[in-house]
């Protein structure tokens, strides 16, 4: 079984910054890591491989630093990477992105499973996933938090939504989203990182996926980011100082308040 996970490289949202004027992410001098909700499709990918057999490759789009967050997934246990990078698909949006990601799958061939985490935390938009899915016109299951079955025909697996789950089966090959509730992600391996040095990661531009310019990056993208904003942060709270006895009279008093009002 062949089963491709694709991950992304975020910046780290402790540390983030918000260009207003322009409406962007500030990226630059923040510290990348690999979307911490990948790493779930990741373990979860590597799991069914143990259990079934074949191989699990990662791959990604972005510039040429991207290559971090694939070696660091060797080193978790992948046995195989791929980065997709080229200028033309600078700018690119979800749309973009997933047409390009797609095109990477059929390229390679022979694939059975494609996973990704439920969202990356930098856009939060959830729709790479699904939007590979219909690139590539399979089926697709989204936000699954346990699967109940895998075989080389078809997939059984349970999909959580508001109020409980539904338990879904598709045929192979699929797409599937992969939330944190599935697993716990295994730490790199010394054997993961030795290989994650050595290993030679293909680097495939636009060209290598045949796809025109006008399908890729900026052109290819019809999404448009208006403005981004910083929320309002308010604060409501009161600090009170003073004897204890005091304070819990206070507290008692104001609690019988709130009940009243």
């Amino acid at each position: 079984m062949r089963i491709v996970v694709a991950v992304k490289q975020v910046p780290d949202t402790a540390e983030v910054r918000i260009d207003e004027e322009r409406g962007t992410l500030v990226r630059e001098g923040v510290p990348s890591i690999l979307n911490p909700f990948d790493e779930y499709a990741l373990e979860e990918a590597m799991r069914w491989r143990d259990e079934l057999g074949g191989t699990v490759t990662v791959m990604t789009m972005g510039p040429p630093q991207a290559e971090a967050v694939l070696r660091e997934a060797v080193s978790m246990g992948a046995d195989e990477a791929v980065l997709l990078s080229d200028r033309a698909f600078a700018g690119a949006d979800t749309w973009a992105t997933s047409h390009t990601l797609a095109k990477a799958v059929e390229k390679m061939g022979d694939v059975d499973i494609v996973m990704t985490g439920k969202q990356a935390i930098d856009g939060d938009t959830a729709q790479t996933g699904p939007s590979i899915a219909a690139s590539l016109d399979w089926p697709q299951i989204t936000f699954v938090g346990f699967v109940r079955e895998l075989n080389h025909e078809s997939i059984v697996a349970e999909r959580y939504v508001e109020g409980g789950c539904e338990v879904i089966r598709a045929s192979l090959p699929v797409v599937i989203t992969v939330l944190k509730d599935a697993n716990t992600p295994r730490l790199p391996s010394l054997r993961g990182k030795m290989k994650s040095r050595k290993i030679e990661i293909p680097v495939w531009g636009r060209e290598d996926l045949e796809l025109p310019e006008h399908e890729v990056g900026l052109d290819g993208s019809p999404t448009r980011v208006v403005k981004i904003t910083t929320p309002e942060l308010i604060s409501n709270g009161e600090i009170h100082h003073g004897e204890p006895e005091k304070l819990a009279k206070l507290l008692v008093d104001s609690l019988l308040g709130s009940e009243e009002q």
